[in-house]
């Protein structure tokens, strides 16, 4: 059952942080929710920005009243501290993997759901396969959550990088569905009409591969009877439609940090953005 808007406070939604904390303060106290507004996070609250830590440690801090889903970034930080992957360049986890407390701080980031559905709004750190309706996505997101809180958490996580297979299908199995889900859910940009997903542009949309456009402007998606929340493509900016919200504005990149009111009508949403003009990194 959805929720009214009129009982219940409408949700903050925050686009990616990446551990740009003081922009992310600026922002909190000049939206200046109510405090029992729900706040949502698409992803990527931390690395790459200079206070990963503190960042984590303000978001665990706000308890239920925060929803962050995982992004591409979290699971780095989780495959790194599990020995899967190697730290890149222009990481900024290391204050993350050695604080006292690292053990319960990865925990928390382990036990973000995938996706979160709540007030009509679905929300994912990337993007939503064309196939797949809200009980769909819902359905699988949760079959990745588990996964991820099971007791053999890491070889699951181990199992999920990779590019192939690049399209759903209802009968895959094993890590080849997981795998999917995932990449599908924190790293889509573009795909084909019949959902094929491409991972080779982070640009724009002018970057689309031949045959391939914005996973949200596949005619009739299974999605768009919703509004979908996202992040994850800063190149794309901020996108805000009658049935989508991206909300990666660039702050990492030097550009802005976005919140928007999630009003279920679109002539009541409202966009609060700050300047990020200390958070840019020197990237690959």
């Amino acid at each position: 059952m959805l929720l009214s808007s009129s009982r219940y406070p409408v949700p903050l939604a925050f686009g990616d942080i990446q551990g740009c904390r003081e922009a992310f303060q600026r922002l909190l106290a000049k939206a200046a929710p109510s405090a029992d507004t729900p706040l949502w996070f698409a992803g990527d609250i931390i690395n790459r920005g200079p206070e990963s830590l503190a960042t984590l440690r303000d978001l665990i801090a706000l308890g239920d009243r925060a929803v962050a889903v995982l992004g591409n970034h979290d699971l780095h930080l989780l495959s790194v501290s599990a020995g899967i992957r190697k730290s890149k360049k222009g990481d900024t986890i290391d204050e993350i993997l050695t604080a006292p407390d690292a053990a319960d701080l990865l925990d928390w980031i382990r036990h973000r759901p995938i996706a979160h559905f709540d007030h009509g709004m679905l929300m994912v750190h990337a993007g939503v396969l064309p196939q797949w309706d809200v009980a769909t996505t819902l359905e699988l997101a949760d079959e990745l959550q588990r996964a991820l809180r099971a007791p053999n958490w890491k070889e699951t996580l181990a199992s999920l990088y990779g590019n192939e297979p690049n399209r759903w299908k209802p009968k895959l199995k094993g890590s080849d569905r997981l795998r999917v889900v995932c990449n599908a859910l924190t790293r889509l940009r573009f795909c084909s009409a019949d959902g094929e997903m491409d991972f080779s542009s982070s640009g724009g949309v002018a970057s689309a591969p031949p045959g391939f456009i914005p996973w949200f402007d596949v005619p009739s998606r299974g999605t768009s009877d919703v509004t979908v929340v996202f992040g994850h493509w800063a190149a794309l900016g901020l996108v805000i439609r009658e049935n989508v919200i991206g909300l990666d504005s660039g702050c990492v990149w030097g550009e802005e940090l976005t919140a928007v009111k999630l009003a279920s009508d679109p002539a009541e949403r409202t966009v609060t953005q700050v300047d990020c003009p200390n958070c840019r990194v020197a990237m690959e």
